[in-house]
């Protein structure tokens, strides 16, 4: 393959989670580092594309229905065709694939290994990343920049997660936020990643006895309210701020840049925080740190995480871990759904989180 080539125009295909798509912005960053003069468009699905607002190095976002439908498919196709020099894909799934192929002239793409349909996408592909798997020991995000390999020197940096341009808060959230607030995020879109919410109230008690603001984060969805709920008794305004349902991934980042430490699961929001620079306490079930660890600000040089290691620090991220035997399983919890339990969650104590909580928050 032709190191040298040049392309005017790139789609890189993000078809999965919010999280997902922040985590593709290190192989745009390359990407456009590589080729500067280049159109750079992300395709993805509606809703899930609000990680990459005000980035710099993307020209536009293309956002398509999660259910296309035939109707739905014939017209992307129609609005795609060979529009770009090359797709990089970077979800393993079929659809991913097809818009790829209908999109790009040259493709680059992440293939799951052992699946029936990975012989048909390797045969479309122009260079094939071979996916480590959720027990695998490559990163998501050095898997991803992996797509550029033909077209970037011999162990090139994976470069950092790019952050959503920063908006002001509500003025009533900036008025009452104090410096050295503690961001906490409690919610997780699966029980198998949850944190048991009672672990979370004892670390929000503890942290407000001993005078931190506690600002507790997530969505408006009836889940994250559930999570939430529990906390809101523990302190009143402005020691307790509940900013759940009200702020936007750029609000977010204002939020996180204004203070001193966050504390949270595997979730999309603990992999922002840990862009935005932040001390990051994250609390790790069954998901291998290997793969999805969040990925600290300081990328540029090496980055590695341990399988297991009950407590492991890289840059400006802890990731906490059960020294249960089995952790971390890279499954669904321990039946293996995503409304399965992980009995290795609730043997993550508090006092661990807080003891780490003391490290980070002691003056310089």
């Amino acid at each position: 393959m032709d190191r040298a080539a040049d392309f005017d125009s790139i789609l890189v295909v993000a078809t999965r989670q919010i999280g997902d798509v922040l985590l593709t912005t290190p192989l745009v960053r390359a990407a456009r580092r590589r080729w500067p003069g280049a159109r750079i468009d992300v395709l993805g699905f509606a809703g899930t594309l609000g990680m990459l607002a005000g980035n710099p190095d993307i020209s536009h976002t293309i956002e398509l229905p999660a259910r296309l439908g035939w109707k739905g498919g014939l017209a992307a196709a129609r609005r795609l065709w060979r529009r770009y020099d090359l797709a990089l894909v970077t979800d393993g799934g079929d659809r991913a694939h097809a818009l790829g192929w209908i999109a790009g002239r040259r493709r680059s793409g992440i293939v799951p290994p052992g699946e029936s349909s990975s012989s048909w996408k390797q045969r479309l592909l122009h260079h094939c990343v071979m996916a480590a798997g959720d027990r695998g020991t490559v990163h998501t995000v050095a898997e991803k920049h992996a797509l550029l390999a033909p077209w970037l020197p011999p162990a090139s940096p994976v470069p950092a997660v790019t952050v959503p341009e920063p908006e002001d808060l509500p003025a009533d959230l900036a008025a009452a936020l104090k410096s050295g607030a503690v961001v906490v995020h409690a919610p997780s879109m699966w029980a198998y990643k949850q944190w048991p919410i009672a672990h979370y109230a004892e670390t929000v008690r503890s942290l407000l006895d001993q005078g931190h603001q506690v600002v507790l984060t997530g969505s408006g969805s009836p889940r994250d309210q559930a999570c939430i709920a529990p906390l809101l008794a523990l302190g009143q305004p402005p020691a307790l701020l509940d900013t759940s349902g009200r702020l936007g991934f750029r609000q977010l980042v204002t939020l996180l840049h204004r203070a001193a430490l966050y504390v949270g699961p595997d979730t999309s929001v603990s992999h922002l925080a840990a862009a935005a620079g932040i001390p990051v306490v994250a609390v790790f079930g069954p998901s291998n740190p290997m793969r999805w660890a969040p990925w600290p600000a300081q990328a540029g040089q090496p980055v590695t995480w341990r399988r297991a290691a009950g407590r492991q620090t890289v840059g400006n991220v802890t990731v906490l871990q059960s020294e249960l035997p089995c952790v971390p399983c890279g499954r669904a919890g321990c039946e293996d759904h995503r409304d399965s339990r992980a009995d290795c969650l609730p043997h993550i104590h508090p006092e661990r989180v807080l003891a780490e909580a003391r490290r980070l928050l002691q003056p310089a």
